[in-house]
């Protein structure tokens, strides 16, 4: 019996899950995904908050009218110069059972040049 896209998607996401924790020292960047907007957060899974968030949604990537590769590098920017601000540097990467390519590769890279380490 074939999977549908969203129960093989939960299913890595899970199996990810078990391996990436976000720690006080090391939080968690996890990824989520639409087919519109990208949205990343900052998690720390010890004490259960969010540092800090970014998505495509917000104002000054929204307003830059650029396509969703470029607007998710952008994501990662952002996300990245916030978590510098909270005083975060060593992250660890939650792609969310998206595959390492397109939009969340461009992320990954924009919050890397961003001064996030990986």
């Amino acid at each position: 019996m074939a999977l549908s896209k969203y129960e093989r998607r939960e299913r890595l996401r899970m199996r990810i899950r078990k391996t990436v924790e976000g720690t006080e020292s090391r939080p968690r960047l996890a990824v989520f995904r639409s087919n519109k907007e990208i949205y990343a957060q900052i998690i720390d899974d010890v004490n259960g908050k969010t540092i800090t968030a970014a998505s495509s949604r917000d104002k000054d990537i929204d307003a830059s009218k650029v396509n969703k590769v470029e607007a998710a590098k952008l994501v990662g920017k952002a996300i990245a110069e916030k978590a510098v601000k909270a005083g975060v540097e060593a992250i660890a990467f939650d792609r969310g059972g998206y595959l390492y390519h397109g939009r969340v590769k461009s992320l990954a890279e924009g919050a890397r040049e961003g001064g996030l380490k990986f």
